[in-house]
């Protein structure tokens, strides 16, 4: 009798299957881990609003930099970038007041955001550059997606 092995046309129907299911799979898992990052940028963003509004209540001023501030979350997002802030008061902070797509501000107190996977962020939400920036709005009532708050 005579031993079988697999044929090559068995091998390659089978790796084409396997290409097949990892190819459906990778994006899936990819989005998966994404919105993950999103939603530990939104967590972030409002510990670190909380923290800068118990400074507020302790001191009785917006601090200049977030590093005057106590929290206990990451200075960086997910995506490894520094969190931004910028105390509109002041004019202090490392950034610039951010504004929606009809040019008004986010906020009245302070802006606190991610500049998101990109890297690249323009203080308008109208901008491609800011539409996956994750920020703070309306004065702490909105965090989330630049583009979840002010849709196209």
């Amino acid at each position: 009798m005579r031993e079988r092995g697999f044929t090559l046309v068995e091998l390659v129907i089978v790796l084409g299957i396997a290409a097949l299911v990892l190819a459906m799979t990778v994006p899936m898992v990819s989005r998966y881990i994404e919105r993950g990052k999103v939603t530990t940028a939104v967590t972030d963003l409002a510990e670190i609003s909380k923290a800068v509004r118990d400074y507020e209540k302790k001191t009785g001023a917006l601090p200049d930099s977030l590093d005057s501030v106590t929290f206990n979350v990451s200075r960086s997002d997910p995506w490894g970038y520094a969190y931004q802030y910028f105390n509109l008061r002041t004019a202090h902070g490392n950034g610039q007041a951010r504004q929606d797509k009809i040019l008004r501000p986010l906020n009245s107190d302070f802006d606190l955001y991610s500049i998101g996977p990109d890297g690249v962020t323009m203080p308008s939400l109208a901008k491609p550059e800011s539409r996956d920036d994750i920020v703070r709005a309306r004065d702490g009532a909105f965090v989330g997606p630049a583009s979840e708050f002010d849709p196209m």
